[in-house]
C-alpha cells in the first residue's frame, strides 16, 4: 500500500518556477523535480482546494502550469474537524495568525490521516519545534500528525 501524501503548494510552485539564481533555491527546485519524476509514483498524492487556490494565484501562465500538474490529484474537502484543528493550531500559538493557510494545510493532512505532508515551507511546516507542539494538539483531537518533510527527505532508502 502506498503512503498517503499531502502535497503543499510550495512543491508545485518549485516544479514550474524558472531556475533560481539563488543556489539553495535552485537546489530545492532540482530536488523537487527529481522527486516528482522518480518518487511520486510510490505515493498516493492528495491536495486541497486551498492548494488549488494558492496555485491559481499570480502570473496566469505559470498558474496554469501549476494547475495542470495538480489536475489529476485527489482533492481532500475541508471539514469542520479540519477547521477546528486549524483554529487550535493558531489559537494555541503553534502557528502565528499570518500562517492561517499553513494551519489549514497541516490540519487537512492530519485529519485525513496522511502519512506525509510534503513541503518546502520550513518556517511554519517542516520545522521541528512547530511539529513538536502541533503533535500535542493533534493528539488532543485524536489524530496523529503526519511526518512533515521536504522532497529531499522523502527520496527513499539506498537501492
Amino acid at each position: 500500500m502506498k503512503a498517503k501524501t499531502y502535497i503543499e503548494t510550495t512543491i508545485v510552485s518549485y516544479l514550474v518556477a524558472r531556475p533560481s539564481r539563488d543556489l539553495l533555491l535552485l537546489t530545492h527546485q532540482e530536488i523537487t523535480r527529481d522527486w516528482w519524476q522518480s518518487r511520486r509514483c510510490h505515493f498516493d498524492l492528495y491536495i486541497s482546494e486551498l492548494v488549488m487556490e494558492e496555485a491559481a494565484a499570480g502570473n496566469p501562465v505559470v498558474a496554469q502550469r501549476r494547475l495542470e500538474i495538480l489536475a489529476d490529484i485527489t482533492i481532500l474537502p475541508q471539514t469542520p474537524s479540519v477547521e477546528v484543528l486549524a483554529e487550535d493550531l493558531i489559537g494555541e500559538g503553534v502557528l502565528p495568525s499570518k500562517a492561517a493557510a499553513d494551519a489549514v494545510h497541516l490540519a487537512l493532512a492530519t485529519v485525513y490521516g496522511c502519512e506525509y505532508l510534503l513541503t518546502w515551507n520550513c518556517r511554519h511546516l517542516a520545522n521541528a519545534e512547530i511539529q513538536r507542539a502541533a503533535r500535542v494538539i493533534a493528539g488532543r483531537h485524536g489524530f496523529d500528525l503526519p511526518t512533515i518533510c521536504t522532497p529531499e527527505e522523502l527520496m527513499g532508502g539506498s537501492q
